[in-house]
């Protein structure tokens, strides 16, 4: 016996390729793990993207919206109602529609994308891009365009990155490309434009200059939120909501999370990658056990006790859950670069989710061990020998 070396780990290492295969088997299934978490803490963050960025302290909107590109009118008027309120300092409507986009450098190109009409003269919006060039939306029939939109935007987004002047049409209207952006797309957003007020009402002709998606205001320093939204409540009637920053943003998660069926596929998917582990750790410690069953009887006629077997096949799990965890971790921060790149969507590795999964491992694997130990419950030397 190699001395200094726990009776585990040569238990495992005993079969170098067995040991590979079950190191491998498991980094599969923690692999499956971190991207089922990863899309879907994807989908909560880019629905929000926005929704962090523009400067208001609390925001309007219809009770009808489901979330943001589905954004429903209603009256400009209710906003212009809350500046007689205490502590309102000012308010700033949004309009918010999807537009056909068609850009004639990428022929067959027939795309929705996510409009936003904003008075450049009062919006504060702190996406990379977007404040330094409000002034030029004043201009007539100009638009700022989302530089990581999908790749079906992408000839236009190259084009204008390269300095040269583009056009798309937007609906029916032929407007400018000035500049870009950066904020990058969701489950529901394709690629996203921003423009003036006025030249939203260009591009959708037929909408009522009267209604609006989303209402800004921003408060006085030192004023009460909560004391200012609910005498926004009692003011205005039921046809709006008023929510502040944290409640919009959940309100944005509860809908994809609970309304749709995206958020439940990647949580179920993350628990099917726990249990395809669970699995492969159970037969790896069970085939062990099962293999080995004469040595575990001979330490038990030695008078080792039944808690050190029991000790050595945890230690086993143990050894297995970091053998797996450690290149899973690895491949999946990889995976997820590859998958932002692709798509967009923001897929970073955090210290919490790692730290979660790890603690995930760690009780799968225990788990594991815990079933397989049941072969030894009442093992009998003399029946084995």
């Amino acid at each position: 016996m190699a001395r200094g070396i726990p009776y585990a780990w040569l238990q495992l290492s005993h079969d170098k390729l067995k040991l590979l295969a079950a190191v491998g088997g498991i980094s599969f299934a923690i692999m499956l793990v971190f991207m089922q978490l990863g899309l879907r803490a994807a989908l909560f963050d880019s629905s929000v993207r926005l929704h962090r960025t523009m400067d208001y302290d609390l925001i309007m909107l219809s009770p009808r919206t489901p979330f943001l590109s589905q954004s429903r009118s209603f009256p400009r008027n209710r906003l212009q109602q809350v500046l007689g309120i205490p502590g309102v300092e000012s308010v700033s409507p949004m309009y918010v529609a999807q537009a056909r986009y068609y850009y004639e450098g990428s022929p067959g190109t027939h795309r929705n994308a996510l409009t936003f009409g904003i008075d450049p003269r009062r919006q504060k919006m702190h996406l990379p891009g977007v404040q330094e060039q409000l002034a030029l939306l004043e201009r007539p029939d100009v638009v700022l365009m989302d530089k990581f939109s999908r790749s079906e935007f992408g000839p236009a987004v190259r084009a204008r990155a390269a300095g040269e002047s583009i056009e798309l049409q937007l609906n029916d209207r032929h407007v400018t490309v000035v500049g870009l952006f950066a904020l990058g797309t969701s489950f529901g957003i394709d690629g996203s434009i921003i423009t003036s007020d006025l030249n939203f009402q260009r591009i959708f002709p037929t909408r009522e200059p009267g209604m609006i998606e989303l209402g800004l205001i921003s408060l006085k320093a030192g004023a009460n939120v909560a004391a200012v939204q609910e005498a926004i409540r009692a003011g205005t009637p039921r046809d709006v909501l008023v929510l502040t920053v944290a409640e919009y943003v959940a309100r944005e998660i509860a809908y994809w999370n609970g309304s749709t069926p995206i958020g439940y596929v990647f949580s179920l998917g993350a628990v099917i990658g726990v249990l395809v582990g669970l699995i492969i750790v159970y037969q790896i410690l069970f085939s062990d056990v099962q293999s080995h069953l004469a040595e575990y009887a001979t330490l038990k006629a030695m008078g080792y006790t039944q808690g050190f077997l029991r000790n050595l096949i945890f230690k086993e799990a143990a050894i297995l859950s970091v053998l797996g965890f450690v290149p899973a971790l690895g491949l999946s921060i990889l995976l997820y670069d590859q998958t932002a790149r692709a798509t967009q969507l923001p897929m970073t590795m955090t210290l919490e989710r790692g730290g979660m999964v790890f603690g995930v491992t760690l009780a799968m694997c225990a788990l594991s061990g815990l079933l397989a130990i049941r072969k030894l419950q009442g093992i009998d030397p003399a029946e084995v020998f």
